[in-house]
């Protein structure tokens, strides 16, 4: 903490001191559980679903239930119960060690947090899809907007995907959007607009990353707010693997003896003599 008692902060820290103060809510003894101003018990068990819940405890925003349909539905699109993917490997090694469900699962979810799967790829798509709109609306064109972002490494936050290409995800979701009712807004358009381009010129596609950015920043969502919804964004396919694991004999996930590793290093030599 600053010792500079001019420090803006200091007014902050005196206001809050000894004592925890929340705009989310609390639980007033003999009255009521609050959140967001609603009654826990009286206005929102029984109304709205656990989506609708965690959208309200992350931004205070209580999202429809169609809306809240469509982020449960992102969950299901990155919990794929396959321990090949390296976040639900950790859990699946944990859970053959007989470790506890939360420690396992826990650090199966940390994994994910990277750049290229998971929570970690909300900021950069989310990022480029406004900014590629606010230049499309400033007038460039559709090829200047790419040519401009791309450079030379020829990366486009949310378009392309390794190891295989195209993505189910975006053909699945799109399609619920549609049954839900949501009109194309002018992200999703731009979105669609460059990964037809990306197809014709290159033979890639939006991903699901990119297509679910698009999608939200059209309902008006920041990254903040969905880093923090997405946070246990494959947590359902950790559960899987880790449960498998756990109810096979110890050690048996991939299991190794000696002769499956193969030695590379320097050949066998005698030692010094002392």
């Amino acid at each position: 903490m600053s010792s500079n008692k001019t420090d803006p902060c200091w007014k902050h820290w005196d206001q809050h001191r000894n004592k925890i103060t929340s705009n989310k809510g609390g639980w007033k003894i003999g009255d009521a559980v609050y959140n967001h101003g609603y009654s826990m018990m009286d206005d929102l068990i029984g109304q709205i679903s656990w989506f609708q819940l965690l959208v309200l405890n992350t931004t205070g925003r209580l999202p429809d239930k169609n809306l809240a349909t469509w982020l449960e539905n992102c969950f299901s699109c990155l919990s794929w119960p396959d321990s090949r993917i390296w976040c639900n490997q950790i859990a699946a090694l944990a859970g053959s060690v007989k470790t506890r469900p939360v420690a396992a699962i826990s650090a199966g979810i940390q994994a994910s947090d990277a750049l290229l799967y998971g929570p970690g790829v909300i900021t950069p798509c989310l990022k480029f899809i406004q900014q590629a709109r606010e230049d499309k609306d400033q007038g460039q064109t559709l090829f200047e907007l790419i040519q401009n972002r791309q450079g030379n490494n020829h990366s486009l936050p949310g378009f392309a995907r390794p190891i295989a290409k195209g993505d189910e995800r975006v053909t699945a979701m799109y399609r619920l959007s549609r049954e839900l009712g949501f009109e194309i807004g002018p992200h999703e358009s731009l979105a669609l607009e460059i990964s037809e381009y990306l197809t014709i010129q290159e033979g890639e596609s939006i991903n699901f990353g990119g297509y679910m950015a698009a999608f939200l920043a059209d309902q008006g969502f920041s990254d903040p707010d969905l880093s923090r919804i997405m946070a246990l964004w494959v947590s359902a396919g950790v559960h899987a693997c880790y449960a498998e694991a756990a109810d096979n004999t110890a050690g048996s996930y991939l299991p190794l003896q000696c002769q499956d590793i193969i030695y590379t290093g320097v050949a066998p030599r005698d030692l010094p003599s002392p």
